[in-house]
């Protein structure tokens, strides 16, 4: 019998353990280790093929598998490989996307999301879902008119995916996290695309702005800039900019946030694929500090 209960008592000890619970005289501690646990497996790091706009997809990819990042979000109108015109859009052909589907299985990474996408029209959008369907995608990235609202969220539902409003800067009709509230009232397929960067150049300190939209972030966008306040500012490697990004991941992490951050690195266009290792570096640094 003792040793049953011995049995039982490690059994149970190790599925507290699991859960990130740990006994101590008698009382129930949470483990630091398991909310990283439940960091490491609930945020996706990936890229914005947009980074490697100067490269077909086929390199794109390349650069991706490289930099150890296993999720991407694609930009339309990117060249799939050199050999050929095909481009990722919603016209692609059968062959395309089976062409694409390879490198990716090749490569061993997943197309999360698409955009920054506005179709004209529903059967532009019906197209555009049915490319993210095609793809397994969780969301659309776009920056719709009002008008769109109603029709855009329905098909969400329908497809089982999300909109994420993308929030460039002022002024741009959604560079506020309130612009994107305003759009997701009613609309439960309706979110946000949260993009560091631009809220910065617009005046708004990042944390806040996820802090507003809680419950609402579908996607970010992970990009660092050199001058706050300021338009135009230069993009630079996160990290290394103006942006604080220690209360970004903590109000992140605070949310149970489990969506995907995109690395968007909009400099250094010819040889960027080191500062983006070194922002994959600089992100799994952040996540060892988190608790």
């Amino acid at each position: 019998m003792k040793n049953k209960l011995l049995l039982t008592n490690g059994i149970i000890g190790v599925l507290l353990l699991i859960a990130g619970v740990t006994i101590v005289n008698g009382q129930k501690k949470s483990n630091s280790n398991a909310t990283k646990n439940f960091i490491a497996a609930n945020w996706k790091l990936g890229v914005q093929m947009w980074t490697f706009r100067l490269f077909t997809q086929q390199q794109a990819l390349e650069k991706t598998d490289s930099a150890g990042i296993r999720y991407a979000e694609a930009t339309l109108g990117q060249k799939i490989d050199p050999s050929g015109k095909e481009v990722f859009g919603i016209d692609m052909t059968a062959a395309d996307k089976i062409k694409l589907k390879g490198l990716l299985e090749k490569h061993r990474i997943k197309i999360v999301a698409m955009g920054v996408i506005n179709p004209p029209d529903l059967k532009s959008w019906i197209k555009a879902f049915d490319l993210a369907k095609e793809f397994g995608m969780s969301y659309i990235i776009t920056e719709p008119p009002k008008t769109q609202w109603n029709m855009i969220d329905s098909l969400a539902g329908v497809y089982k995916m999300k909109i994420a409003i993308h929030q460039h800067a002022r002024p741009n009709m959604y560079w506020h996290p309130d612009s994107v509230l305003a759009a997701a009232k009613g609309h439960p397929n309706i979110g946000a695309c949260a993009d560091l960067g631009h809220w910065a150049r617009s005046g708004l300190n990042p944390a806040d702005c996820l802090k507003a939209l809680e419950g609402h972030v579908y996607g970010v966008h992970l990009k660092d800039i050199v001058t706050f306040d300021k338009k135009n500012a230069a993009d630079t490697i996160v990290g290394k900019g103006v942006i604080d990004f220690a209360p970004i991941f903590a109000e992140l992490n605070r949310q149970k946030f489990k969506g995907m951050l995109s690395i968007e690195h909009e400099s250094n266009w010819e040889n960027n694929l080191p500062d983006v290792i070194e922002t994959v570096n600089f992100y799994n640094e952040q996540l060892k500090k988190l608790k």
